[in-house]
């Protein structure tokens, strides 16, 4: 939020307005002469230099406290502050800023400022129109925290929602991969029989080492299971092997109770 609000003239505080019950050095009455002039030469002294133009916004080290500056180039050292914490939107400090000093320079004519006698109490009157920017600049910070609550819930919803899809997904592939090896393990108990004529050598014909492995084993007796496991080899891969060498009309599959 804003603590406090400060316009220096020639170096002088020509308004200042505290709204924070914490006191802080711009605060303090008793050092509010030095604090603006101090705080007017830092300023004129960058505008000295090209390369650095008019300071915008300083971060004190030792507090949580950062100052807000608008230089008004329609009369000669006149300067707006506000010091504000850092929960506060330094974009809304600015706006708020340039709201004050448009308001001010119309409701104080150029004769009422230039010619300011020093007295404190002589801008008192705009202490109910910065009280209102103030709390609309609070307004402003709140709707900024709730926006951000709910862009995270909204990052949080879409992540938990992109994780959901990413377990169906998975749950779904799992599934078929269970459904499919449900479907084949069936047919592993099927017994591969040689159909082949014993004058023709399969040797001739087939490429895979394996696959000759496997027709050795083929006695009409033997499940797909049984092989694989004397071959110590996937069931399925067994199984895919048979089913090329059906293709090659080599063997065929068959159902029998005296497997083994």
């Amino acid at each position: 939020m804003i603590r406090d609000v400060l316009v220096i003239k020639d170096g002088l505080p020509l308004f200042s307005k505290n709204f924070s019950s914490s006191r802080n050095f711009i605060s303090d009455h008793n050092n509010l002469i030095m604090v603006s002039g101090f705080l007017s030469a830092l300023n004129s002294f960058s505008e000295e230099f090209e390369d650095l133009g008019s300071i915008k916004e300083l971060k004190l080290s030792n507090s949580n406290l950062r100052l807000a500056f608008l230089k008004n180039n329609s009369i000669p050292n006149l300067i707006f502050l506000a010091s504000f914490d850092e929960e506060s939107n330094s974009v809304n400090v600015q706006r708020f800023l340039k709201k004050m000093s448009y308001t001010f320079l119309k409701k104080y004519n150029i004769n009422q400022i230039v010619n300011w006698d020093g007295r404190a109490d002589r801008f008192n009157s705009f202490i109910d129109v910065v009280k209102t920017y103030v709390e609309d600049e609070s307004k402003e910070q709140d709707n900024d925290f709730k926006e951000k609550i709910v862009d995270l819930f909204e990052e949080i919803r879409e992540k938990l929602d992109a994780d959901d899809n990413d377990n169906i997904k998975n749950m779904n592939k799992i599934t078929h991969l269970k459904e499919k090896h449900k479907m084949i393990s069936k047919f592993y108990n099927m017994i591969p029989e040689l159909k082949v004529l014993t004058n023709i050598n399969p040797n001739f014909y087939i490429t895979g080492n394996l696959s000759k492995i496997i027709m050795k084993k083929v006695n009409g007796k033997k499940s797909i299971e049984y092989i694989a496991e004397e071959l110590k080899l996937p069931q399925i891969k067994v199984y895919n092997l048979c089913k090329n060498l059906v293709k090659l009309g080599f063997i065929t599959l068959n159902v029998k109770n005296n497997a083994y």
